[in-house]
């Protein structure tokens, strides 16, 4: 991997007045373009349990390589799908996703979160861990549980649901756990941001007789109401899972003021909104109230899972858009998931396309990929269409400055003439706060080109041999981790 991310952000051409004023340089595309990346039942990566550790390693380099090439700029990394760990816990086993069995760490013995955490920064790529909070076990098992799981150290917190098991959110110590967890990865890892999914109480299921399966929490609940609780149940559950989210989101910045929440919620809130909107009722069914948690602000981002194609009335995509930018009332980043993994089933690459264009038209932040697969396999050509238009220029993610991270001091420049044809601009990295980017912009005449770069380099030289046209001036922009701007550093020629 080269020091240097060069990702050239074009020419900026602009009108000549009367006067051939300067004009400003122009700002730096914005927009969050994420990628999940499962591994529970081995969807995306790893895509094999127990396999050699330099193939898991290739296999995650050519992922983060996927990103760079399509133009995303984060990868969320699914690192604990079922109350276990694809990274060095003490707190949870290894998953069987990795090793092929519960609890066996890999060997040899390398961490894949640390790994993955320099092996995307090194492609200037943001890496968000994702967890899914409550779920045990998933249907897809591969091994029996380790004596250090969940549903053998604290069993009285486990409830079969269908073929799944399931952490009751009802239980505090059990919620207290998942946040420990949360806590631990963000404390020992370099992450960027950290990610929950949809998943805090199971997705109903239907009995042969037209019911819906219960969810067997009367011990946990009935121990609320003997505590003096008055909810009832449903809105009791809700407080369970409302309860969690702000706490999450507090402790995480407490922890690391820069390092952004996620929150990927299922695409309808409740039927009937907006009017004419059917589906399932994730207020209701899951006791997920995500209108709230937006409301509130318990998250950095909301990536609404907008999983159907165009074309579909009762779940219209724009429709359902704008009722989720209308809650937004903290201006967090709307951030939608986008089903590419359909892309030759019950859409075309036209329809993710089209979808990317309506979100940017109606004022979201950007997009998520439902999945890593369907980017990796170019579903429908889409790998390769998106660098050449939708995403031809890169960008960076949008700033949160609500996260009251400093913005950074202005970088020193040390300029130098070692001959007439040749300028090298060096500079120092600021210290009040870590930087995620460094922008330099170089004017010749009256046009602008940018660049993103690493934030390890800290000199370019403008060489006329090498046919390297001479800037007439240069900005060193800092960017830090919760993507806010510092002053630019400024060179003028002569």
């Amino acid at each position: 991997m080269r020091c240097l991310l060069f990702l050239c952000l074009g020419w900026a051409c602009v009108a000549q007045g009367a006067a051939r004023r300067i004009p400003d340089p122009p700002p730096v595309p914005r927009e969050f373009r994420g990628v999940w990346s499962a591994s529970v039942g081995n969807i995306d990566w790893p895509s094999q349990p127990g396999a050699p550790v330099a193939r898991q390693q290739a296999d995650l380099r050519a992922l983060l390589d996927m990103a760079v090439r399509v133009r995303l700029n984060v990868v969320i990394l699914q690192v604990r799908p079922s109350s276990d760990a694809l990274y060095a816990s003490s707190l949870e086993p290894w998953s069987e996703y990795l090793t092929g069995r519960m609890g066996q760490a890999p060997n040899p013995r390398w961490d894949p979160l640390e790994f993955a955490c320099a092996e995307a920064h090194a492609r200037g790529l943001e890496l968000h861990a994702w967890i899914n909070p409550f779920r045990a076990r998933y249907f897809k098992t591969l091994s029996r549980p380790s004596a250090d799981h969940v549903t053998q150290r604290n069993p009285r917190w486990v409830v079969p649901f269908g073929n799944l098991l399931w952490v009751d959110p009802g239980v505090p110590e059990a919620r207290e756990h998942v946040l420990q967890v949360a806590l631990d990865i963000v404390e020992r890892y370099d992450v960027d941001g950290f990610h929950v999914d949809d998943y805090f109480y199971p997705y109903p299921i239907r009995l042969p007789d037209g019911t819906w399966q219960p969810f067997f929490d009367g011990a946990s609940y009935g121990r609320y109401r003997s505590e003096g609780g008055r909810l009832e149940l449903g809105d009791w559950r809700r407080d369970n899972v409302n309860q969690f989210v702000a706490s999450l989101y507090e402790r995480i910045h407490k922890a690391k003021p820069w390092v952004k929440v996620g929150i990927s919620p299922f695409g309808i809130w409740r039927p009937g909104f907006p009017p004419g909107i059917k589906g399932l009722d994730q207020y209701l069914m899951l006791h997920a109230d995500a209108r709230l948690w937006l409301n509130q602000g318990w998250c950095d981002y909301l990536a609404p899972q907008l999983y159907w194609p165009l074309g579909r009335p009762e779940q219209n995509f724009q429709g359902l858009l704008r009722w989720w930018e209308q809650e937004n009332r903290q201006s967090r980043l709307l951030t939608p998931g986008l089903n590419s993994a359909k892309i030759g089933d019950d859409r075309r690459v036209g329809d993710t396309l089209s979808q990317i264009r309506i979100l940017r038209q109606d004022g979201a932040e950007g997009e998520v990929f439902w999945n890593a697969s369907s980017l990796l396999r170019n579903f429908g050509g889409l790998a390769v269409a998106l660098p050449q238009d939708l995403f031809a220029r890169p960008a960076l993610v949008p700033p949160t400055p609500w996260l009251k991270v400093p913005a950074p001091d202005r970088p020193e420049l040390a300029v130098e003439r070692p001959r007439s044809d040749v300028v090298s601009v060096g500079w120092q990295s600021p210290t009040n706060t870590p930087i995620s980017a460094f922008v330099l912009q170089q004017r010749v005449a009256l046009q602008w080109r940018s660049e993103i770069l690493l934030p390890s380099v800290t000199n370019r030289v403008f060489d006329r041999r090498r046919g390297i046209v001479l800037p007439e001036e240069v900005r060193i922009v800092p960017v830090n981790r919760a993507g806010v701007e510092g002053a630019p550093a400024v060179w003028r020629g002569e």
